[in-house]
Formats: C-alpha cells, sequence, structure tokens
C-alpha cells in the first residue's frame, strides 16, 4: 500500500486539506486510501460529505496522477469526473497533492490533500 505516487508506506492515508479558521485541518474530512501498483494507481475515500468514493488511474514519469473518480455523497448524488494530482513533499516529509479535478457536470476546481500521520 502507497499513499499516493510516493514510495511512502503510510496506513494513515490521505486527509483533505480544508484548514478552518485555527488552521488544522478538519478530523472529519474525507480520508483516502492510495495504493500503487507500478504505474496503476487507486484509492478508496470517505469521511464528512463522502459517503464512498473510488478513483483509479496511472502515476506519470514525473510522478503526476492522472485519473479518474466517482463517489456518493451523503445526500445520495453520484459525482464522477477526472483530476490530475501533482505531488510535493512538505518539510516534514509529508506528501501533499494539488488535485486538479473536472467533474462530469463541467464544474472545476484544485483541492490539496495531505499525508495523515500513521
Amino acid at each position: 500500500m502507497l499513499a499516493a505516487r510516493a514510495t511512502t508506506t503510510n496506513p494513515g492515508g490521505l486527509r483533505s486539506d480544508n484548514r478552518g479558521s485555527s488552521g488544522q485541518s478538519g478530523a472529519g474530512e474525507p480520508v483516502g486510501l492510495y495504493h500503487q501498483d507500478g504505474d496503476l494507481v487507486w484509492a478508496e475515500f470517505s469521511g464528512s460529505s463522502v459517503r464512498a468514493g473510488r478513483l483509479v488511474g496511472t502515476c506519470q514519469p514525473d510522478g503526476a496522477i492522472r485519473a479518474a473518480y466517482c463517489l456518493v455523497t451523503a445526500d445520495g448524488e453520484a459525482v464522477a469526473g477526472s483530476c490530475v494530482s501533482t505531488p510535493t513533499m512538505l518539510e516534514d516529509g509529508r506528501l501533499r497533492l494539488a488535485e486538479h479535478w473536472r467533474r462530469m457536470d463541467g464544474s472545476s476546481g484544485v483541492s490539496h490533500i495531505e499525508e495523515v500521520e500513521p
């Protein structure tokens, strides 16, 4: 099991970096568990407003992940799209992904997710 594209094994997974006024990531944010086998990458995630989600894609030579995802929200809405996630290493050695996503409905944005301490 790998946390995103790095060779870091971390049973803690990755968590959304939506920081509130305290500057801390919320414990209720979705958490994803990433896996890698060669260039194949896949993940399961859930938490907060996400009942269940999946991601599958490939790791590019530059470390970026190109993937498709789908999820079901707490309200029962099915959401699907694609993303390109670019890794950086934080000063404390944890992985951070800048995830540029586009949903099938045309909406798009950037999310940041960080490796969770095991």
